[in-house]
């Protein structure tokens, strides 16, 4: 953990939910219908360690992640993928009514789910980690998310609790998976479909390698397809080029390693694999409009 951001604990939760739960360290429940002591994480910057699924049912919410700006209203759900670095800094003190609900990376991969499975569930970049629910909807995921808690309080045999949470976690995300279905066009052909898992598993690679890799061919080569192709299909898919969607994972990395690491320009450069401080404030410039040194000061 990063000493410049701090995880939330769930303590701190805890002070401002009606209802609470959590086991072990595998997950953490929340319903939140009132502000007492929330604001000991208002404009306060906080990393969260596992992925983290917040429906707002009531009241406004507005959070920066990853130093994008998004806002929560009534029926909207947000899925952040793990370790991603939050700011919320305004919140409605009269009607909020949310559920925070965060599951560790472990306890992800016990289900078989990829890390990133939520946030690569859109394959473009108008389609922010933000979806907007209907009545029906939000009262299906909050009927998964009570089961979940009244599963964990409530279960007498703490040697089922898992398990039992295991398979309502599963339930919940093919749920949501099914609610981004339907708002997205159906692949029609196997080839269509063919594409859509090398655009998902090309924003995976993505995520995993853009510290050390920035080149089209090293991801193309993992997918055992070539370069060319592999730019045709995710610009096709996604209306961006492959290049373009590594250089934002790679700028978004350095942007938050120069605003909060603590280290100097010369050690983030090494620590995102440029040969050296100038060729990396060359491209972080070229993408930016602002020389690393600069955007630190900023």
């Amino acid at each position: 953990m990063d000493k410049y951001i701090e995880q939330i604990s769930p303590s701190q939760i805890k002070k401002f939910s009606s209802r609470f739960s959590s086991f072990g360290s595998d997950y953490v429940f929340s319903h939140i219908t009132h502000t007492d002591g929330i604001d000991e994480i208002k404009s306060h910057i906080m990393r969260l360690g596992g992925m983290t699924m917040i429906l707002c049912t009531d009241g406004e919410v507005n959070v920066d992640v990853n130093l994008e700006s998004f806002q929560l209203i009534k029926n909207t759900i947000m899925v952040v993928g793990p370790d991603s670095v939050i700011n919320v800094h305004n919140i409605s003190s009269d009607n909020l009514n949310a559920y925070v609900f965060i599951i560790s990376p472990d306890f992800i991969r016990d289900i078989n789910f990829e890390l990133n499975l939520v946030a690569t569930m859109s394959m473009t970049s108008n389609n922010p980690p933000l979806l907007t629910l209907s009545d029906n909807e939000v009262s299906l995921i909050k009927r998964y998310l009570d089961l979940i808690h009244y599963n964990t309080v409530d279960n007498p045999d703490a040697r089922f609790i898992r398990s039992i949470s295991r398979s309502l976690i599963a339930a919940a995300v093919y749920q949501l998976m099914q609610f981004v279905s339907t708002r997205t066009e159906k692949m029609e052909n196997t080839t269509m479909s063919r594409r859509a898992n090398y655009v998902k598993e090309f924003l995976h690679l993505v995520n995993q390698y853009h510290r050390q890799e920035r080149g089209v061919a090293f991801y193309a080569s993992k997918l055992f397809i070539s370069a060319k192709y592999l730019s045709l299909i995710i610009k096709e898919s996604t209306g961006r080029s492959a290049a373009e969607w590594i250089d934002d994972y790679v700028i978004l990395e350095a942007k938050n390693l120069l605003r909060f690491s603590g280290k100097n320009v010369q050690q983030i450069a090494y620590e995102l694999n440029f040969t050296n401080q100038s060729s990396f404030g060359k491209y972080f410039k070229h993408l930016t409009g602002m020389s690393p040194t600069k955007f630190q000061r900023s």
